[in-house]
């Protein structure tokens, strides 16, 4: 992992199903999906913000998206439950 990358989750909330396959599109050329509305993915801070800013132009007004950086205290500090792990340092899933 290069020093300015983090491990960045991108979360969302958003009622309408197109609007949601729309978003989820573009969510999925920059991240991985880890839970339905849920994605991760290392990269830069500038990579991260224009990731999330593709998405939430598509979002309508009471939809919603977060972004959070996990720096690598944090993630050591982190833990999941289920069939995938957080990811190790440079870690990348192919689904």
């Amino acid at each position: 992992m290069a020093r300015n990358e983090a491990l960045f989750i991108f979360c969302y909330d958003i009622a309408g199903d197109a609007v949601r396959r729309k978003v989820a599109d573009v969510m999925e050329s920059g991240a991985v999906r880890v839970q339905k509305s849920v994605f991760e993915g290392f990269m830069s801070g500038g990579a991260a913000r224009r990731l999330a800013q593709q998405a939430a132009a598509r979002l309508d007004p009471d939809d919603s998206l977060r972004v959070y950086a996990v720096t690598a205290d944090g993630r050591r500090n982190s833990f999941s439950f289920g069939p995938l792990p957080i990811p190790e340092e440079g870690g990348l899933y192919v689904l």
